[in-house]
């Protein structure tokens, strides 16, 4: 949850709102400071219109190649200061996590998938149930 709400000027960004296309492109790093690469994506549940996962862009290079991770939102806090999203997870971790390629997807409406996805990274949401 977010713990303090700084007013903008930024008109697709409101003190408790923020533009999907704000969103894309924002850096991600882990809490040591490691680059993770950069959110490209995100996936909204469209029954509770809660956003369920932000697509990490990881280990491309001019935004080519590379894995894509879906992270479980409740995973990302917004850090002000760093202007990046942070994760506590260690990048060893995040490349051993389930992955894909870019111009593939995984089986989003699976659970299974969905609850493997949840339980690698030890996120408590539960929309997927």
């Amino acid at each position: 949850m977010v713990d303090t709400i700084q007013q903008t000027s930024d008109t697709r960004e409101t003190s408790r709102l923020i533009s999907s296309e704000k969103v894309t492109s924002t850096a991600v790093e882990n809490a040591r400071g490691d680059s993770l690469g950069h959110i490209d994506d995100i996936m909204i549940d469209k029954v509770s219109g809660r956003v369920a996962y932000a697509i990490l862009q990881y280990g491309s290079f001019l935004g080519m190649g590379g894995k894509r991770f879906a992270l479980p939102w409740d995973l990302l806090k917004y850090d002000t200061g760093r202007n990046a999203y942070l994760v506590d997870i260690p990048e060893d971790r995040l490349k051993s996590a389930p992955s894909y390629d870019e111009g593939s997807e995984p089986a989003w409406g699976d659970r299974d998938y969905n609850r493997q996805l949840h339980d690698y990274y030890g996120s408590k949401a539960d929309w997927y149930l």
